[in-house]
């Protein structure tokens, strides 16, 4: 049995940005600003550097969306106490307000994706996803 994996994880991959789209634009905020704001939310202060490797971001265009964040009053780039060289990245009050905002946009999208979904189906998936980790050996996020 021959097993079709990436062709549909980047379908959905799309579609679930083209999604997406529209409601981090009614926020203000691009897709991608809306994604470093909600993971800023749960794992900062975070290097700059981190958000590349997370985010598989270019740094000059990273360092464009940081820029307009931090214009907006979004993020604060603060010095890297332990690495001179690096920021680290904040969420203001104002950039943590709307991460939350995106969050539950996000956790209504897994609701409404979850009842269509029975509990083999999401372990089926789950096991598909184990495997993608197993066989890249990838990790995005070094902590």
């Amino acid at each position: 049995m021959a097993l079709r994996v990436l062709s549909p994880l980047h379908k959905a991959s799309r579609q679930l940005s083209l999604h997406l789209e529209a409601r981090t634009r009614a926020l203000g905020v691009s897709p991608a600003e809306g994604h470093l704001l909600t993971y800023l939310r749960r794992y900062a202060p975070a290097p700059v550097g981190e958000l590349a490797r997370v985010f598989g971001t270019k740094q000059s265009t990273l360092t464009s969306i940081l820029d307009r964040l931090e214009r907006d009053g979004l993020l604060r780039r603060l010095p890297n106490p332990a690495d001179r060289r690096s920021f680290l990245l904040r969420l203001t009050p104002k950039g943590r307000s709307l991460a939350a905002r995106l969050q539950r946009e996000l956790v209504a999208l897994e609701r409404e994706i979850a009842r269509r979904v029975t509990g083999r189906e999401q372990s089926g998936f789950d096991a598909v996803m184990a495997a993608v980790d197993a066989v890249t050996g990838v990790r995005v996020r070094e902590r």
